[in-house]
């Protein structure tokens, strides 16, 4: 799940796995497994991944469709 998440973030944004590679420091050859699905991403890599495009690990691991954390109501 995480190569079609991954995608689409990255399309949305219009970023090349270059620049993906680039702006989260890892190398191109990296981001083109995550992608293609041939390896997944160390867990610290996630986490990087999560942060850049603001969304939570679960949804880019696909146990989540919720992109960001929904902060629960006050209880007064």
């Amino acid at each position: 799940m995480i190569f079609n998440r991954l995608k689409l973030l990255m399309e949305e944004q219009d970023l090349s796995q270059n620049k993906l590679a680039e702006k989260i420091g890892v190398s191109e050859l990296s981001i083109h497994h995550y992608c293609c699905s041939e390896t997944l991403p160390r867990v610290d890599i996630l986490i990087d991944l999560a942060k850049f495009f603001d969304v939570t690990t679960d949804y880019l691991l696909g146990l989540s469709d919720t992109k960001k954390y929904q902060k629960e109501a006050q209880v007064r």
